[in-house]
């Protein structure tokens, strides 16, 4: 039972939060109506990203403090409903913000395995690691590790994984904010990630946990009024009822006949599309083609292709009759040609696999596994059901979503965040599906099949953010827009489906403050989660255990700035999509983390060489498999069972749990006080 001032504490932050909400959404509405009265567009961006963004450096700078306890993990005083709400902002990263509907939109029914993993894997947070975790108490969960295994390694150990998965996923975090930034503020995309950088560390620099916590709350809020307001006003456009996750279903049956009309080649948009896909299909032949002549001709067959392009560029140049257009796309071709072979390997194999998926018919959005042949779809299965438990298991195992609930007061109270996180998460991941949906209906009428002399001017605004991101090219010369000639990624679904659906701007600007909070809210608890892995694990525990509390502090701020600068130089280079950045750090953390912590928890036998070898091992296996399959890093190594490098935590769990249970079994049993620990952690004091 909470005690008498936990109860009123509570009471408190509810009340203050309510009024909180009506007053975001009251400003939202006053925003509206400046707009109706003529505010320009821009400035509608620059006062809400502004307001949002002085809201919470003023709640990291009424946070601050200066107590240990409050800056690891906020005086273990934050109520359940509370500290869902936290886990929640912390959880619904840029990822499922603003990739999750993308993917949807891009891979209809085989995206719902990040909606499967993500949901389920809470559920295994709360079955196996939770409540144990918060009666072990400490900070963070290289302390358990250490604590369980004894010694030094495991810690360390521990350490680096937390930082290698939670630096990944801090990447695409601040690529989320990079992009929002440089498209609402017309900043370039580097200069963008690091202003975001600012507001990322205005609130866990001076107040670490306890900032982070109720700055994390408040972001909650934004996010999910940014998400549902589009949704709910495209339904009713469409639908007539405001309950989207109802009434999707109605109009993914439009969807599905309008994919049957662009597949049919006997209707005339159909005849358009055809055209198109035989273009990109002669493309992807011809980039196949100059694959095979790499491998057998190497660098020579490289030089004597530029010396082609150069002498294409230079003839252009000397027509009495310049064509700048192809002037400039000849210049463009010579400057990106490949440095050599391995990359020219890598860029053509990508551009081959973009042809081929341009060249094949319109995937039925509604239809599982979709295919020209069972091979494919066998994949697609295997992969999807691969996905799926990859992460779920690194949910149970990420290491900044762990240390949420070592702020709750009681274990009881640990339990019941994670019924209220999964509760809040679940808001916005049931409303996903048909966001997609949704968006896909009004690019497929709206888009497909109009005017190029008259497209919207948010192609033309986002084209020029990232061409990856959004381009439209006339490519069969007709002046009507394809299905085919739009390239849309994933990362700008969410944000640009108010323009897409012609929402007034307050709504865009409104949903890119969503995005930017949700990115914001899980930055600050990543960077906060490898700063401290470093000032707490590595300098107070293992380099100087009598410090005191200001120089511990100071040095896991002087960390933190540290992290935050070089994950924004990282990301200023573009290293991958959202969606895989972050795949990846659950395959890591699920690899790395949960066989050493389930069985650390659940099997008294484990010893500490058996999670030195099992942590090592599945790590390792983790990341070479990343590293080999990833097209990024220029490798290029065959699949392993055609499985997909974001799901390369199938390898390495299997490979962590031998480690664990083999190391274990062939060396002595741990000793009677770690035993004892174990027992007093698997039954929790509610």
């Amino acid at each position: 039972m909470a005690a008498p001032g936990q109860a009123r504490f509570s009471s408190q932050l509810k009340r203050y939060y309510a009024l909180y909400t009506g007053g975001f959404i009251g400003f939202v509405v006053m925003l509206s109506i400046f707009e109706q009265m003529g505010m320009p567009n821009q400035m509608l961006g620059y006062i809400l990203l502004g307001a949002t963004v002085l809201l919470y450096a003023g709640i990291g700078i009424l946070s601050r403090t200066s107590d240990v306890a409050e800056y690891y993990v906020a005086g273990r005083r934050v109520p359940a409903f509370f500290n869902g709400m936290a886990v929640s902002a912390d959880w619904m990263s840029a990822a499922s913000f603003i990739g999750l509907a993308g993917t949807l939109y891009l891979s209809g029914y085989d995206g719902l395995a990040f909606v499967l993993g993500w949901t389920g894997g809470f559920v295994l947070v709360a079955l196996l690691l939770a409540p144990y975790l918060r009666k072990f108490g400490q900070f963070t969960i290289p302390d358990f590790l250490g604590a369980r295994y004894g010694g030094d390694i495991p810690r360390m150990i521990g350490v680096f994984a937390a930082i290698l998965c939670s630096f990944t996923y801090v990447i695409a975090q601040i690529y989320g904010v990079g992009l929002i930034t440089s498209r609402f503020t017309g900043l370039d995309f580097g200069v963008g990630v690091f202003v975001g950088l600012g507001s990322i560390l205005v609130c866990s620099f001076l107040g670490g946990m306890r900032a982070v916590t109720w700055t994390q709350v408040s972001q909650y809020v934004i996010l999910i009024v940014a998400y549902m307001i589009p949704v709910i006003w495209l339904s009713v456009k469409h639908t007539g009822n405001p309950v989207p996750q109802v009434a999707y279903g109605y109009v993914l049956e439009k969807v599905t006949a309008r994919e049957q009309v662009l597949n049919d080649p006997t209707t005339p948009e159909g005849t358009r599309e055809a055209e198109v896909r035989a273009i990109f299909k002669q493309q992807q032949e011809q980039t196949d083609a100059r694959l095979k002549a790499l491998e057998t001709g190497g660098t020579a067959y490289l030089a004597e292709e530029k010396n082609r392009l150069v002498k294409i560029a230079a003839d252009l140049k000397t027509r009495r009759n310049k064509d700048s257009e192809m002037i400039a796309a000849a210049d463009k071709a010579v400057a990106e040609f490949p440095a050599d072979v391995a990359t020219a390997r890598s860029a053509w194999r990508v551009s081959a696999e973009s042809d081929r998926a341009k060249a094949a018919p319109i995937a039925a959005h509604a239809e599982p596994f979709t295919g020209p042949d069972e091979a494919t779809r066998d994949n697609k299965r295997k992969n999807f059901l691969a996905l799926v438990l990859c992460l779920m298991v690194g949910t149970a195992a990420l290491p900044h979503i762990l240390m949420r609930f070592y702020t709750t007061p009681t274990v009881k109270e640990a339990r019941l965040s994670v019924f209220w996180a999964l509760f809040f998460i679940s808001l916005l991941y049931i409303t996903a599906p048909a966001l997609a949906v949704l968006a896909k209906y009004d690019v497929y009428t709206l888009l497909v099949g109009s005017s190029f002399s008259e497209l919207p001017g948010w192609v033309s605004a986002w084209a020029s953010v990232d061409k990856a991101l959004m381009s439209v090219t006339d490519l069969n010369k007709d002046g009507i827009v394809q299905l085919a000639e739009i390239t849309i990624g994933g990362d700008l679904i969410v944000l640009a489906t108010p323009e897409i659906a012609g929402l007034p701007y307050a709504i865009t600007a409104l949903v890119a403050a969503g995005g930017l909070a949700a990115a914001l809210s899980t930055a600050d608890g990543l960077m906060l989660t490898i700063s401290n892995s470093l000032s707490h694990d590595v300098y107070y525990k293992m380099i100087d255990p009598q410090a005191p509390t200001s120089r511990r502090l100071f040095v896991a701020k002087a960390l933190l700035l540290g992290v935050a600068v070089f994950a924004a130089y990282i990301t200023s280079l573009k290293p991958g999509d959202i969606l895989f950045l972050v795949g990846s750090a659950f395959s890591l953390a699920a690899s790395a983390f949960f066989p050493a912590l389930a069985l650390g928890v659940f099997w008294k036998r484990a010893n500490r060489t058996g999670a030195i070898l099992g942590m090592v091992g599945g790590l390792a296996t983790c990341m070479c498999y990343i590293y080999i399959t990833y097209p990024f890093f220029g490798v290029n190594a065959p699949l392993w069972w055609d499985i997909n490098p974001v799901a390369a935590g199938i390898f390495g769990m299997p490979v962590g749990f031998a480690g664990v249970i083999i190391g274990s079994l062939l060396t002595a049993e741990p000793s009677q006080d770690i035993q004892d620990m174990v027992d007093r952690v698997r039954y929790p004091n509610l």
